[in-house]
C-alpha cells in the first residue's frame, strides 16, 4: 500500500532500456551485468551481483548496446561487451524456454503432436501454442491460437522435438497454470530475438497463464 492509499501490490516491476530510453516491464527486457573483468555478461535468470543493466529483448538493440558503448555509459565505467553478445543472448533465452517446456511436460500440462494438439484446442486446454519455425506452414496452418492464448514460432522443430524428449516436434501445446506463465515470458524474449512472431512481451498473459 502506498501512501496515496493505493495498492500496488499487482504492478509489475518496471526497468529503463539503456537503447531506447523506454521504461517497461522488465518481463520484456534481457538484465546485464558487468563482471569483475570489465566484461558484460547477460544475466537471464536476474541472480547475478552487481547493478543490472536492462536493455529491451530485441537482437537489434543489443547489437546497438555493444557497438555504441552504451553498456559502459550505463555502468559508468570501462566495460566491453563479447562481439556475439546478442548470439549469447538467443542461445540462452531458446535454452531456458526448452527446460521450462520440459518441466511442464514432465507437470502433465503439455502435449505433442498435430491431433494431441487438435484435441486440446476443441477442448479449450490450450493457453500456448507452439509451431516450429522450420514446419510446413500449410500443416501449421490447420490449427488455431484461441482467444486470450499465445502463439510462437520462435523455436526450430529439433528444439521443440528436445522440450519433448523427441527427435523433432512440430506442434505442441502447454495448459493454463503452474510454469506456463514462465514459459510465456522467457519465449517472448526469445522471440524478441529471433523475430518469429514480432517480439512482443504477453504480460497479461504472465499474470493470468
Amino acid at each position: 500500500m502506498t501512501r496515496g492509499g493505493q495498492d500496488k501490490t499487482n504492478e509489475l516491476p518496471e526497468r529503463r532500456c539503456i537503447v531506447t530510453g523506454d521504461v517497461q516491464p522488465k518481463a520484456g527486457l534481457v538484465r546485464f551485468v558487468l563482471g569483475p573483468d570489465g566484461l558484460i555478461y547477460p544475466d537471464l535468470a536476474e541472480k547475478l551481483p552487481g547493478r543490472g543493466i536492462w536493455v529491451t529483448a530485441d537482437r537489434a538493440a543489443i547489437e546497438k548496446a555493444a557497438a555504441k558503448g552504451l553498456f559502459a555509459r550505463a555502468a559508468k565505467a570501462p566495460a566491453k561487451a563479447p562481439e556475439n553478445l546478442a548470439d549469447l543472448v538467443e542461445q540462452g533465452l531458446a535454452h531456458r524456454v526448452i527446460e521450462l517446456i520440459s518441466l511442464v511436460r514432465k507437470s502433465g500440462k503439455a502435449v505433442i503432436g498435430f491431433e494431441k494438439v487438435k484435441g486440446w484446442l476443441s477442448e479449450g486446454r490450450v493457453k500456448v501454442l507452439f509451431q516450429a519455425s522450420d514446419g510446413s506452414e500449410r500443416g501449421k496452418g490447420k490449427l488455431w491460437t484461441p482467444e486470450g492464448a499465445r502463439w510462437f514460432g520462435c523455436l526450430t522443430s529439433s528444439e521443440l522435438g528436445l522440450a519433448f524428449g523427441r527427435d523433432h516436434a512440430i506442434h505442441g501445446a502447454l495448459a493454463a497454470g503452474g510454469l506456463t506463465p514462465r514459459v510465456i515470458q522467457e519465449a517472448a524474449r526469445l522471440a524478441g530475438l529471433r523475430k518469429q512472431d514480432g517480439g512482443k512481451t504477453a504480460l497479461k498473459d504472465t499474470k493470468t497463464a
